[in-house]
């Protein structure tokens, strides 16, 4: 197995051949070529280069599969004597990389793509970024692929006891794939506008809970 130990925004990955990688987003489109020039590390087989700090002349050539967005971050600021109640949630940018290649600058090129009449037909059916659905990230969206759901559409036809036993094979818990389902029916329906509103309602996937009564209101 030929892999590397890639740097990209200040971060590091390991890039395999033939696999993906998701790293923080980058300014390319979807298809589009895009070098990792610093390479920190390269294995092929038994052999190891380390670099000092980056290995001379190796680059990792990969294409660009789609962005997408991570689960969200709720941050919540609260101060009771001043009556400060200030909830934010953040969703992060990535960027999901095919690795063509890793080889010497220059001499790196695509990997050869499987032929159209080769590939089983499930995989012909072009998948949508389910990452797009509120509380699906990514080690969500590869346990839906891994059980052959891919699409809105597929999604929105699955039941909850059903998501839910891929979740646990796939040891996530703690999953409610009821919020899932109804953004699956209105993306794959393409009633973008009613999806907004839907995700604005909900947290991690779940309609948010309304806030319970103070204790000064329950004495009234």
């Amino acid at each position: 197995m030929k892999y590397a130990i890639v740097e990209s925004g200040g971060k590091q990955y390991k890039a395999v051949e033939g696999e993906t990688i998701v790293v923080d987003r980058l300014p390319v489109n979807a298809g589009d070529d895009f070098k990792l020039e610093r390479v920190l590390f390269l294995a092929d087989g038994e052999q190891f280069s380390v670099g000092t700090p980056l290995v001379s002349g190796i680059e990792a050539l990969t294409s660009v599969v789609g962005h997408f967005r991570g689960d969200k971050v709720v941050a919540f600021r609260y101060s009771p004597k001043k009556r400060i109640r200030v909830r934010r949630g953040h969703r992060q940018e990535y960027t999901r990389l095919m690795v063509e290649s890793i080889g010497a600058a220059g001499e790196t090129r695509r990997r050869e793509k499987t032929p159209e009449a080769a590939r089983p037909a499930e995989v012909q059916a072009e998948a949508d970024d389910l990452v797009r659905i509120e509380g699906i990230g990514p080690k969500v969206a590869e346990a839906l692929s891994a059980a052959g759901i891919v699409t809105f559409a597929q999604l929105a036809e699955s039941d909850a006891e059903g998501i839910q036993q891929i979740m646990k094979d796939a040891g996530l818990k703690m999953m409610s794939p009821e919020g899932w389902i109804a953004q699956a029916k209105l993306a794959a329906a393409g009633e973008w506008k009613a999806f907004d509103k839907l995700q604005k309602e909900l947290t991690a996937g779940r309609v948010a809970k309304p806030a319970g009564k103070s204790a000064a209101a329950k004495k009234k």
